[in-house]
């Protein structure tokens, strides 16, 4: 179904894909792993007709392909379902999955028809239950990733492109992501799976192959590697223990909340986060953890509860009075809520704290580039320069630009809503060490994940969160993932 040979690709004079051989065949699920900056990025928008090629050649069902644009990558049968979402938030579910093709009847569009087939559509993905005249932009992050899918699915491609299609997606969502796959694996779609998440790999993908420094590694089946092979892989290293040992001695409170309550979202949450602590937020989507991390930093008004932090009750109205009160909110999605993707890193890292660096009114370059540079340093963002920006990173080094920002406005607790999506293995190591060095330093973090692994690896306890209420409160060393999701769905003993 596809083929490439010797596929190359320079910015410049920068070559980012040195010849890229690769062949897939229909009904089959192959994904591709690679660390941030690997050239995953670059290959796919080649294969999505976004950016050409500067050589060699590509096949689809045995016919030579330019893909010189996007139209002509879905004319040749491909479709892309990108990491960051194509969706206009303004229209309706069915204006977004049949955009451009709504059916019409006399020159007018024929609403009933339209409705049927979207709602047709969002059943094939197994979310039937999303009412098609809805407004995109009231929708939770997981839907819009499923509609976004089912956007891709109406022109039947015969090869599908998933950019961390699960990165949003837990529990039955994630499930339901996979029994799609695997019925169009059966119809005899090729799907290319792109994915940090190794666990999903193994078990989705018929065959893994792995790209570092852009050039194919390996190809291989999942029967015979391992996740910690395939690391070695992409990262040249083997990653002996993925979360720091803890060892936790919580010191005094630094954040409590007590009743807290967002009619419509969550009711009655109580929680307190110490110093040196890590504390774990888990829940499905909808649960309201997101909502609850909105009230605490400001972003939302909450209609009932009081928060205190270093035992202060606090009046949080904006993001300004919360970051002056010592908190930090890493949002879960960094290109609409973390970054302005068109300026540089030392602006990006410099947003939260220009107060700091002004002289008579004016922002002192001088000191703001020492201030951002130290911090960059610290995390190790590539490729270097403070003046690049950010839009030419990687995922994982722009969530370091976000992180660099909110460290250096000295923050008391990080609140962390997702902060490894769409982040590759070895990067998330770092951050997971980065967690723990600033708990050593007297931080508190409230770590909120979709991720089981993740948030039972690097927190010390761990809250739960069901329909907007806050059910449990568990010592990670003393649970396991089974409990976390039975309490998630309300049917723990």
């Amino acid at each position: 179904m596809l083929a490439l040979e010797a596929v190359r690709k320079a910015y410049g004079r920068v070559e980012v894909l040195h010849g890229i051989d690769l062949e897939a065949r229909a009904g089959e699920v192959v994904a591709i792993a690679g660390a941030n900056g690997a050239g995953k990025s670059t290959l796919l928008k080649i294969l999505s007709g976004a950016v050409r090629r500067d050589a060699g050649e590509i096949r689809i069902g045995g016919e030579p392909a330019e893909l010189a644009s996007p139209r002509e990558a879905q004319e040749r049968g491909i479709r892309t379902v990108h990491q960051e979402l194509s969706l206009v938030p303004q229209l309706s579910v069915t204006e977004n999955i049949l955009l451009g093709d709504l059916p019409r009847t006399r020159g007018l569009v024929d609403w009933r028809a339209a409705h049927a087939r979207a709602g047709a559509l969002l059943a094939r993905v197994g979310f039937d239950g999303i009412d098609p005249r809805a407004t995109v932009g009231r929708l939770p992050v997981a839907r819009r990733q499923m509609i976004e899918i089912a956007k891709a699915l109406a022109s039947e491609p015969r090869i599908l492109i998933l950019d961390e299609p699960s990165a949003v997606l837990a529990g039955e969502d994630l499930d339901r992501l996979f029994d799609l796959i695997r019925s169009l694996r059966a119809d005899g779609v090729l799907v290319l799976y792109v994915s940090h998440r190794l666990d999903e790999v193994m078990e989705i993908a018929d065959r893994v192959t792995v790209i570092k420094d852009g050039r194919i590694v390996t190809t291989s089946v999942p029967a015979d590697t391992s996740p910690d092979e395939i690391v070695r892989q992409m990262a040249g290293r083997r990653l002996a223990q993925v979360f720091p040992p803890r060892r936790p001695q919580p010191g005094r409170e630094l954040l409590a909340v007590e009743g807290l309550t967002r009619e419509g979202a969550f009711a009655d949450v109580t929680l307190d986060v110490k110093a040196g602590e890590v504390v774990g937020m888990f829940g499905l989507v909808g649960s309201g953890r997101t909502e609850v991390a909105e009230c605490l930093f400001g972003a939302a008004r909450a209609t009932a509860g009081e928060i205190r932090v270093d035992g202060k009750p606090v009046d949080l109205r904006t993001p300004k009075q919360a970051i002056a009160a010592g908190l930090a909110l890493v949002t879960e999605d960094r290109k609409d809520t973390g970054l302005v993707l068109d300026m540089c890193v030392r602006d990006n890292a410099g947003l939260a704290t220009m107060a700091k660096v002004r002289r008579w009114g004016l922002l002192d370059r001088k000191r703001q580039s020492a201030m951002v540079d130290e911090v960059v340093d610290e995390l190790d963002i590539r490729p270097r320069g403070l003046d690049r920006p950010v839009r030419h990173l990687s995922g994982g080094n722009q969530q370091k630009v976000v992180l660099t920002k909110w460290l250096l406005s000295r923050p008391r607790v990080l609140i962390l809503d997702e902060p490894t999506r769409g982040v590759d293995v070895a990067t998330r190591v770092d951050l997971y060490r980065m967690i723990d060095g600033l708990t050593r330093t007297g931080l508190g973090v409230l770590l909120i994940s979709s991720d089981l692994t993740e948030v039972l690896g690097a927190s010390d306890r761990v809250l739960v969160m069901h329909e907007g209420r806050l059910v449990a409160n568990l010592p990670s060393a003393d649970t396991d993932e089974e409990r976390l999701l039975a309490h998630s769905i309300g049917v723990a003993a």
